[in-house]
């Protein structure tokens, strides 16, 4: 498998640590302070806290199987946290699990997953390392495969591993549980899972592993293993699920409630502008750059301001990260004259339709303003569509004007010229 490897170069950038993003040193509560930001839970913090103190350069990783490689702004809370540990001069490591995924995650399945090829493990693995330098700096990270080290393990090796734990503590799992009293099957390979990536922070000697608080099970079996090797057991740092647009369920991109890191500018803009209020903090917390002191301040004028112009200030610095601060700016231009002073764009996308052949539903759908046609009777029903900035509730006779404009939602639009 063929892929771009960055080991961390000697360019000085680690002879003096614990570094802010100003240039200034940190002391250790600063840092510590840094790193609680936004975490859900810190196992180990103390020995965390001892080997900063040491001036020891901690060997941060982060396990990936590459089963779902489209990034979006869930994705990225965990990136960040890892970003802060380069921010601070410490090495990060990236564990793309090409064999580990040939196995299958069982986390949070109800039926053993489906095990990926070679070749799909190999594509989802390059689109992940595009798109995760996006937010880290390929520079300062090291790209392993879990295969280089557990392809050799043999048969005595991987029965040493298995007595590290029991059944019944496999059995502690939630999915594993809930299928064990269901009486659907488990595979034993699947047991051999958490055990697998667990032996990854053996093979690269970890001190930190990050992941979400979905994750907390094989985290946790990492700490085991290196203790039965006699190594320092290391820091599990569990990062919480972000809730996606709806406010309420985890951000996916199959319950369309997500902002996917390479949208274009106004769509991420507005997108973001239809956040739940209670999660404005929560998101500056685990998405943006800003510092605990100036969430802190956000929290407070919270109180006393329209939360409206902070969730703004949110849009803006989310998509500053992932396009520049010239088109987060223009975005939010867009946004006010658009949505708040209730006005069409100056660049209207443009359709042309035969009037014998007029079908409003097949017409936003091809230009990509709706999924499906289900999609449009759904709308309807919720008066979810307008035309010229009335409601229509019903599929739309042919009007007798030659042009109009027709609005999904809040933020989508389409100028229709029958012919």
């Amino acid at each position: 498998m063929k892929l771009s490897f960055h080991p961390l170069q000697d360019e000085g950038f680690f002879v003096v640590r614990n570094y802010g993003r100003e240039g200034k040193i940190m002391e250790i509560s600063d840092i510590m302070r840094m790193i609680r930001n936004g975490s859900k839970e810190i196992i180990g913090e103390k020995d965390l806290e001892e080997k900063l103190e040491s001036g020891k350069i901690l060997r941060v990783k982060l396990g990936l199987d590459p089963s779902a490689p489209d990034i979006h702004l869930g994705h990225t809370v965990v990136l960040r946290k890892l970003k802060a540990f380069q921010d601070l001069g410490h090495e990060v490591h990236i564990i793309i699990g090409d064999f580990t995924g040939m196995i299958g995650d069982p986390t949070g399945k109800s039926v053993s997953r489906v095990q990926l090829s070679k070749e799909q493990v190999a594509i989802n693995a390059r689109t992940y390392t595009d798109q995760i330098f996006e937010i880290l700096d390929e520079k300062k990270t090291v790209v392993h495969f879990n295969s280089t080290w557990l392809e050799k393990l043999g048969l005595h090796d991987i029965i040493d591993l298995t007595k590290t734990t029991t059944v019944a503590r496999m059995l502690e799992r939630e999915d594993f549980r809930k299928r064990y009293e269901s009486q659907l099957p488990i595979g034993i390979h699947e047991f051999l899972y958490p055990l697998m990536q667990a032996y990854d922070s053996i093979a690269i000697n970890a001190d930190v592993e990050l992941g979400g608080t979905d994750q907390t099970f094989n985290l946790l079996m990492g700490r085991t293993l290196q203790k039965s090797k006699g190594l320092s057991p290391q820091t599990v740092i569990m990062m919480p699920l972000l809730e996606g647009l709806d406010g309420v369920n985890k951000m996916s991109k199959s319950l369309g409630n997500y902002v996917g890191i390479h949208e274009d500018p106004e769509t991420m803009f507005s997108k973001v502008m239809t956040l739940p209020d209670d999660l404005i903090i929560k998101y500056f917390s685990l998405v943006t750059d800003l510092l605990p002191d100036e969430i802190e301040r956000l929290e407070e004028r919270m109180k006393l301001e329209n939360p409206k112009e902070i969730k703004m200030r949110l849009a803006e610095e989310i998509t500053a990260i992932y396009h520049d601060k010239e088109n987060a700016q223009a975005a939010k231009e867009t946004f006010i004259k658009v949505y708040s002073q209730d006005k069409l764009p100056d660049d209207l996308p443009e359709a042309e339709s035969k009037r014998e052949n007029f079908s409003l539903g097949h017409i936003l759908k091809e230009h990509g303003l709706l999924s499906s046609l289900n999609d449009y009777r759904r709308l309807l029903a919720q008066n979810g569509i307008s035309v010229d900035g009335k409601k229509i509730v019903e599929e739309l006779e042919i009007p007798e004007s030659g042009s109009f404009v027709v609005t999904v939602g809040k933020r989508k639009h389409l100028r229709i010229t029958l012919l």
